[in-house]
């Protein structure tokens, strides 16, 4: 079951973002109804996600649009980047350390700091020191003054010595085997899927937009967590047998080959939502009935009727 503000940055993150428009309530009640969301969900993630800065509203005409805040704009576009954008530095055997002694006082921002450090790829040597192969210390100390909690956080750089396995101080800060066993379960699951998708547009088959809407928004919501999970360790630091190559591979031609008629399906429901509306608004003044020949319309009015009644009923 997809969480309605989950499904929200996924589409905000996948759609909307990247045509940089703004949406009505109206299309996101319908495109996310796509995935057994109630109306009153989407309407509550919508304001929640408003009341936290990550969406703004702009009412014109008596209708609501929605767009993304620059902070909303600033989380999607990192969390695009941490999907799409793979790092394939060559570890120098350089470890990046953060060591903390956050007081008691501050306990819920010592949690956060710790499951951001843990987004940001750092692995737990122990219960306050964290260790990075990479450089983060820009993004260390952004996090630290965002939690304001500066002051009780030092960041150091070590060289590894030969005398230690990298690999086993990995096995200590990551869970590898969890998380190469998901992306198991990623390209299990999506492989048949890609192959099956590929055979009917090979053979010619029509294959319907909202299907491939829905098939797209599900691998992109499944496929987001990774980034968070995975540390992307350079390639000296993983197992023989990871995973994450393929799943990814896999990730980026099953998502390309649904683009096109996914968002063809995006379109046709946000642009006839605000056709309905304004319709719904010209209506009366269309639908001028001859008082010498009830239920009788003129030629202009009868097609402004069934194009309203073919948008209405969606045919």
């Amino acid at each position: 079951m997809i969480r309605p503000r989950a499904a929200m940055l996924t589409l905000y993150g996948d759609y909307v973002r990247n045509k940089g428009v703004e949406i009505g309530i109206g299309s996101l009640i319908k495109l996310l109804g796509n995935f057994n969301l109630s109306e009153q969900s989407v309407r509550s993630a919508v304001s929640r996600m408003c009341h936290a800065d990550l969406l703004k509203v702009r009412h014109s005409s008596g209708r609501s649009y929605y767009s993304l805040t620059d902070e909303g704009q600033n989380l999607l576009t990192k969390g695009t980047q941490r999907i799409f954008v793979r790092k394939n530095n060559h570890w120098d055997g350089t470890w990046n350390i953060v060591i903390y002694s956050v007081p008691e006082s501050r306990r819920e921002s010592r949690d956060r700091l710790r499951l951001e450090l843990s987004w940001l790829g750092y692995g737990s040597l122990s219960q306050a020191t964290w260790i990075s192969p990479y450089d983060l210390t820009k993004e260390v100390e952004e996090l630290a003054d965002r939690l304001r909690i500066r002051q009780y956080i030092q960041t150091f750089q070590a060289k590894h010595q030969d005398s230690t396995n990298p690999k086993k101080i990995v096995s200590q800060c990551w869970d590898l085997g969890t998380i190469n066993k998901r992306y198991i379960d990623f390209i299990a699951k999506y492989r048949p899927k890609l192959e099956y998708h590929l055979k009917r547009l090979h053979s010619g088959e029509n294959i319907e937009p909202s299907d491939c809407f829905v098939e797209r928004f599900n691998l992109i919501h499944e496929y987001r967590k990774f980034p968070y999970l995975d540390p992307d360790l350079p390639q000296e630091l993983l197992p023989e047998n990871w995973l994450r190559p393929q799943a990814a591979a896999l990730f980026d031609e099953y998502h390309n080959s649904l683009t096109e008629k996914a968002n063809e399906y995006f379109d046709v429901v946000s642009q006839n939502y605000q056709s309905i509306r304004r319709l719904k608004q010209e209506i009366p003044k269309a639908l001028t009935i001859d008082s010498t020949k009830p239920e009788i319309y003129s030629p202009v009015s009868l097609f402004k009727r069934k194009e309203y009644e073919a948008l209405i009923h969606g045919t």
